[in-house]
């Protein structure tokens, strides 16, 4: 029998959890949540809520949510001073997702309701009574008797139990579980088991407490002694002492109880003076650095540098690094390692889909549900305040109408202010000047230019073939035995396979997808010990490889066989590292246009015409007719249509190609080129020269053609591939003509070339 589905929008929750029968406030401000709500609005008024896996997920996932939460009936709305929406809701009743119809504009699901299954009342009521007494015991440790069970809650056992539920502060985990547990009598006691537990470790905590706080029960005398034998400075200790004075004269069922005490408990559990205590070993840290990553000498050496400096100066000024390069070629473990060996705490804050500024700095505490951004909520994490703080994906963040998270980030990230960051909610200054900040981002034009200012650029443009394997070898392959359950005994790459894997099943910059195809093997032969024994053995050959991974994904470009008249290669940067480029012309009957093709970008767009318009200019300069030219079109192509292409350096390329369509003279089989063309014929600098000479290495160009403005990069070019390579370094096209055609251009040789229809 087909059950029907209820389709309903979904709001994920961070760090909350919905039950049945309960009412309960929370905010909404992602843009998702907002959309959601206001589809729930204009229709039902019925919304469907669950947990976050991951409350520190900006934009979840379908896999980031649980599938089990609650029909909500939107009771109240009410707008907040920092543009976001308070929304009172009451739990109906369970239910599970059973599909994601779609996941944007906002979440929309179709959901099953799910009942608890039958259970005699007989069973259920001699738990009830213990766990109420066990409740009665919470709330006095916790000095929160202001709660009082809804007095028809204790005759139904399900709702008894989401109301106590609700009421407990544990991990978010232990309420997922509470929500789906379906037998009543498990849930009761799984409920008293964790209400046993917690007043048991309050009890013992207190007991091991010295010197011992004030009687149980007296909340303002308990918040007194923490500020009192806290390290915060006298300022912030004066306004925790103001605030727990309002506390005290407050009547027990105000609102504004749980604000006060959540406010001060923040000021009190911040680390105002603890540090960790900082290694300063050159050697043990190059040791570290060495140990976790394989290359990446330019980074390492700016990273010593800055160790360096730390050992002769006492307080030194504050260096903000940032790492920039494409994903996978370890960024973010870089800052965990820098971390590990300096000695500091490290936490990490993702930046990705940020766009509210209240996110950095914190929300202003005239609303219920305002919290500290995620700086302070990063330091208090850590426990001290020197940490070792990643800022992760800055150039992931945008603006909207509640403000520009990049604005706020300038005054964490400024040496020279940051000693009194101010957080709205915290509302009293806390000093960031020895937090060693370090900041990643994939594209540096992604970064908002007043941010790129106050950072220090550490480029990692991706590994090399060789590296690759290196990395395989003495990184990859021990880390994922060790995680599949085998011994060294088990397995063995060899060179060969390590290779293969490389250049056919792995297309990117740095070594994630290589790690997972890696990681595929182990298991399969992970699956063989288990069957066969422990001591079973396989050598990975790249004809194991292809067994175990199937067929190749990636076929290497080659030049070979490619001598043609109007086709041209060219050398190109992607995010997955260098790559050759075959830019192909063609010309027919038309009205003189040039047409383009292959997804180009605008400054690709930019740089045909401008390649076009030299290659006329050079024609007119040898006694060319430029007036046949509107009897055709010429038409430019770069294949893989679907693959965006975008940057001025095929621009000598697409000049190349063009002189040799319109003279009818081949160029070159063993060259390839990069530059960036001016209408005048200068030949200007380009970035990636390194990842693009490995890719033409790789294809089996033999002569590579490079402005000479980027004479300084090759000396970052390995010496095994620069040892293989003819070099060619130009400032003009002429030298580019000489070096890429098959023979020179003159006038004498030149014929308009017979056009196709």
């Amino acid at each position: 029998m087909r059950i029907e589905l209820e389709y309903l929008p979904l709001i994920p929750l961070r760090d909350l959890v919905a039950f049945p029968g309960v009412k309960f406030p929370f905010i909404v401000g992602r843009e998702k949540s907002l959309k959601a709500l206001e589809k729930a609005r204009n229709s039902s008024g019925l919304l469907f809520l669950s947990a976050q896996r991951d409350s520190e997920v900006s934009d979840p996932a379908p896999g980031d949510i649980f599938t089990t939460g609650v029909v909500v009936e939107i009771k109240e709305i009410i707008p907040t001073p920092s543009r976001t929406l308070k929304v009172m809701v009451e739990g109906l009743y369970r239910a599970r997702i059973a599909e994601f119809v779609f996941s944007n504009p906002y979440f929309f699901v179709g959901i099953n309701r799910v009942e608890d299954l039958e259970v005699p009342s007989s069973q259920l009521s001699r738990h009830v009574g213990r766990i109420k007494d066990l409740f009665d015991k919470y709330k006095e440790v916790h000095q929160r008797r202001a709660f009082v069970l809804p007095a028809n809650s204790i005759m139904n056992p399900a709702l008894f139990s989401y109301f106590v539920a609700a009421y407990l502060q544990v991990p978010l985990w232990e309420k997922q579980t509470l929500l789906e547990i379906l037998n009543p009598e498990e849930r009761l006691l799984f409920l008293s088991h964790i209400l046993e537990r917690e007043v048991g470790n309050y009890r013992r905590r207190r007991k091991t407490a010295a010197p011992p706080p004030p009687e149980p029960g007296n909340e303002v005398e308990e918040l007194k002694y923490k500020i009192a034998t806290s390290e915060m400075p006298e300022p912030v200790k004066k306004k925790a002492l103001q605030e727990v004075e309002r506390l005290e004269h407050m009547p027990p069922m105000s609102a504004e109880l749980a604000v006060i005490r959540s406010y001060v408990e923040w000021l009190v559990s911040m680390p105002w003076k603890k540090k960790s205590r900082e290694n300063r070993d050159i050697k043990k840290a190059w040791k570290v650095l060495d140990s976790s990553h394989y290359g990446l000498k330019k980074a390492k050496e700016r990273i010593i540098e800055y160790l360096a400096i730390r050992t002769l100066l006492r307080k030194p000024r504050g260096a903000i690094l940032c790492l920039v390069g494409p994903p996978g070629v370890g960024k973010s473990s870089i800052a965990k390692a820098i971390a590990e060996a300096t000695g500091r705490k490290f936490v990490r804050v993702s930046l990705g889909g940020v766009r509210d500024e209240a996110e950095i700095r914190g929300h202003r505490r005239t609303y219920v549900g305002a919290y500290p951004g995620r700086i302070i909520q990063g330091i208090k994490k850590a426990g001290v305040k020197n940490p070792v703080f990643l800022l992760d994906e800055i150039d992931k963040m945008s603006a909207d109408f509640r403000g520009d998270p990049a604005a706020a980030l300038m005054e964490v990230l400024d040496p020279d202010h940051n000693s009194a960051f101010l957080d709205h909610y915290l509302d009293v200054e806390f000093d960031l000047s020895e937090v060693l900040f370090i900041t990643t981002a994939n594209y540096m034009q992604g970064i908002p230019r007043p941010l790129l200012d106050r950072m220090e650029i550490i480029e990692i443009p991706g590994y090399t073939e060789v590296e690759k394997f290196y990395i395989a070898r003495d990184y990859l392959v021990p880390k994922e035995i060790k995680a599949h359950g085998i011994k060294d005994k088990n397995i063995y790459f060899t060179k060969d396979a390590l290779y293969y894997i490389i250049r056919s099943y792995t297309r990117e910059a740095g070594v994630r997808e290589l790690e997972r195809e890696i990681g595929a093997i182990c298991r399969k032969v992970a699956r063989k010990v288990a069957e066969e024994g422990k001591d079973y053995f396989e050598e990975i050959t790249p004809d194991k490889v292809r067994e175990y991974l199937g067929p190749e994904k990636y076929l290497r470009r080659s030049v070979q066989g490619r001598k043609e008249v109007g086709a041209a290669t060219g050398m190109a940067w992607t995010e997955y590292g260098g790559d050759i480029l075959i830019i192909e012309t063609a010309l027919s009957q038309g009205k003189g246009q040039l047409l383009l093709t292959g997804r180009l970008g605008e400054i690709m767009k930019e740089s045909a015409q401008i390649a076009f318009t030299f290659v006329k200019t050079k024609l007119s300069s040898l006694g060319v007719d430029l007036s046949r030219f509107r009897d055709y079109d010429i038409h430019v192509h770069i294949p893989e249509g679907a693959v965006p292409k975008e940057g001025p350096s095929a621009g000598i390329t697409l000049a190349t190609a063009l002189l040799s369509l319109l003279t009818g003279i081949p160029v070159r089989l063993d060259v390839a080129m990069t530059g960036e063309v001016t209408i005048k014929g200068k030949v200007l600098k380009v970035g990636g020269i390194k990842e693009k000479l490995l890719s033409a290495h790789q294809a089996g160009v033999k002569r590579v053609i490079v402005p000479e403005e980027n004479k300084a990069e090759l000396e970052e070019v390995p010496a095994e591939v620069r040892g293989k390579l003819q070099i060619i370094l130009v400032s003009n096209m002429d030298q580019v003509i000489e070096e890429a055609l098959e023979r020179p251009l003159s006038l004498r040789e030149f014929r308009f070339p017979q056009a196709t229809n």
